[in-house]
């Protein structure tokens, strides 16, 4: 009886440590980030749990070498993805359609969508991976209304600038997991500030492409660089800007 009685505990112990938290908001560095190499791949973890809207929620980063050979096509059954290219040339088939994209192209991939990724670059390829499931039940119908997946290369999208600022308006739709999802990347040309802080329902995500950046969250201030990440979570307080006299780009994408 004691026997299974401990053995009870430790399931319940086992199960408190396992179970996925909240990813809270703050900034994560892509120099601090731990390597795992197998061959030709390297992966890095940037964050795993939950959010306000997703059960399930994971971001990593995946590089492949020239000459890696591409993992064999799979689906996700249940999770939609979003890719963003970091550097190098990806050739991209998500079902029926193929692409070759470079850096600062997205891919936005529904579940049960087979895919393969191939370097075809000279040099390495490294893209972020965002894995994520909503507490909602997905609607597939809705993802196909709304265009399906979506392959788009940054050097078809038009930039505007006015006042310093410039803009790359990628999408701004529903998926099958999310109600709307809205992704642009905003170039400061000068010090100071894109906006004024703000809040808002949807969580959203800064990802640094170049130059220095700065952040305040809910009264705390965070600085990144390219590659490094601010996650801000549902309802808090935020702004971003320009920390240098030189101009900084970034990704901003926000869903609900």
């Amino acid at each position: 009886m004691k026997l299974l009685l401990s053995l009870i505990m430790l399931s319940i112990t086992m199960n408190a440590f396992t179970q996925l938290q909240p990813i809270p908001s703050g900034v994560i560095h892509w120099n601090d980030l731990a390597v795992k190499t197998d061959g030709l791949r390297e992966s890095r973890k940037l964050a795993e749990g939950t959010s306000n809207e997703f059960s399930y929620f994971e971001i990593h980063a995946t590089t492949q070498q020239k000459g890696a050979v591409p993992r064999p096509a799979h689906t996700q059954k249940d999770m939609e993805e979003l890719i963003i290219i970091k550097e190098g040339k990806l050739k991209c088939s998500i079902g029926n359609k193929t692409a070759e994209l470079g850096a600062g192209s997205v891919l936005l991939i529904p579940p049960l969508e087979s895919q393969v990724f191939e370097n075809t670059g000279d040099g390495p390829v490294t893209y972020y991976v965002l894995m994520f499931r909503s507490k909602k039940p997905m609607d597939m119908e809705r993802s196909i209304k709304a265009g399906g997946s979506l392959l788009v290369n940054r050097d078809t999208i038009a930039y505007k600038e006015a006042n310093n600022k410039g803009t790359r308006k990628y999408f701004d739709r529903p998926t099958a997991m999310c109600d709307n999802y809205e992704m642009h990347i905003t170039c400061l040309n000068q010090k100071g500030p894109s906006h004024a802080p703000h809040q808002h329902l949807d969580t959203e995500i800064i990802l640094v492409i170049d130059g220095k950046t700065e952040m305040t969250i809910d009264g705390n201030h965070y600085t990144g660089g390219p590659g490094d990440m601010y996650i801000i979570e549902s309802g808090k307080m935020h702004g971003v800007g320009n920390a240098s006299d030189k101009p900084c780009s970034y990704f901003a994408f926000k869903w609900r």
